[in-house]
């Protein structure tokens, strides 16, 4: 299994990240997949999602600011995220949507500072 995210950082708020997520081809190309993010001390929560077909959801809180997409020929999914703020801070994860897989990755760290 691959879940590979990449491309946090630390950014002032306003700012933009681009977040890539590198999976497996065998739950890449079947299943709807997302970001999800965890803030410390919270539980992780959905942040965006995307279907096989492209249709796409995002939470409230980053709605109109973030936007999601996938690449199928790389089996990779996306998130930019622009407009941020110091409450987009977290450790961000992709994973199949619904029935998240066990097995999340490192995640990728986002920070934004005031």
């Amino acid at each position: 299994v691959q879940l590979q995210a990449s491309g946090g950082g630390l950014v002032q708020a306003g700012g933009s990240l681009r977040l890539s997520c590198a999976a497996s081809e065998n739950i890449f190309r079947i299943y709807f997949m997302a970001w999800y993010r965890q803030a410390p001390g919270e539980q992780r929560e959905l942040v965006a999602r995307i279907t096989t077909g492209g249709t796409t959801n995002y939470a409230d809180s980053v709605k109109g600011r973030f936007t999601i997409s996938r690449d199928n020929a790389k089996n990779t999914v996306y998130l930019q995220m622009n407009s941020l703020k110091p409450e987009d801070t977290a450790v961000y994860y992709c994973n199949k949507h619904p029935n998240p897989l066990r097995y999340w990755g490192q995640g990728t760290q986002v920070t934004v500072s005031r």
